[in-house]
């Protein structure tokens, strides 16, 4: 398994996922601060020029969502998706793809968009706060007591928005939500490969 990856970027999704899984990888750094998601040979792994992407034995995923989904139906022992026919699968696609929402509310907040909710994908950033807020009151995680990946995505949805950029307002459910991301082993070794890329990189400036 490749990772293709570059710290400070939504490939911590990723990272923090194969940390969970606990399976061996490989890391590719793609600069994207110099440029290298544009050349030709990543391109040909993700038109888009995005990270994070991965290659598993040939087959190409790229876009996080779909990162995180096929990682966690890749390695099944790892219990980080519900299988095909689990009741909870449901919940778990649902929210495993909810980032879009997230992503979409952050951008209406941050640019102060007038978008009307009949025609915003997402709905509105009010909406989609409350319907997280709502969802994680009855934790501890998304689906109950079993954490999946769609905590993956979700937990580093907040973390990035309301500790990092500050944008999303942190309400009492989601700061200990992110209190308990922050406490997962995986996550915290993720942290650490993605903080030492970041400082290499920038002795190299």
């Amino acid at each position: 398994m490749k990772l293709f990856w570059a710290p400070n970027s939504r490939a911590m999704r990723a990272l923090w996922m194969l940390e969970e899984i606990g399976q061996p990888y490989e890391r590719i750094l793609i600069d994207i601060r110099n440029g290298a998601q544009d050349r030709p040979d990543y391109r040909a792994i993700n038109p888009l020029g995005k990270v994070p992407a991965i290659d598993d034995d040939g087959v190409i995923v790229a876009e996080s969502g779909a990162v995180i989904a096929y990682l966690g139906d890749r390695y099944p022992a790892a219990n980080l998706a519900p299988k095909i026919g689990d009741r909870t699968r449901g919940p778990y696609l649902k929210w495993l793809f909810f980032t879009a929402c997230i992503e979409g509310a952050i951008l209406e907040k941050f640019k102060k968009l007038d978008v009307p909710k009949s025609t915003a994908g997402w709905g509105s950033y009010a909406l989609v706060v409350e319907a997280l807020d709502q969802a994680l009151q009855k934790g501890p995680w998304l689906l109950g007591d079993h954490f999946t990946g769609a905590d993956v995505v979700i937990g580093s949805d907040l973390w990035f928005g309301c500790d990092l950029f500050k944008i999303i307002e942190k309400r009492p459910s989601f700061a200990a939500y992110i209190e308990r991301c922050l406490a997962r082993p995986a996550l915290q070794r993720a942290m650490a490969i993605d903080k030492a890329a970041s400082e290499a990189a920038a002795s190299k400036s």
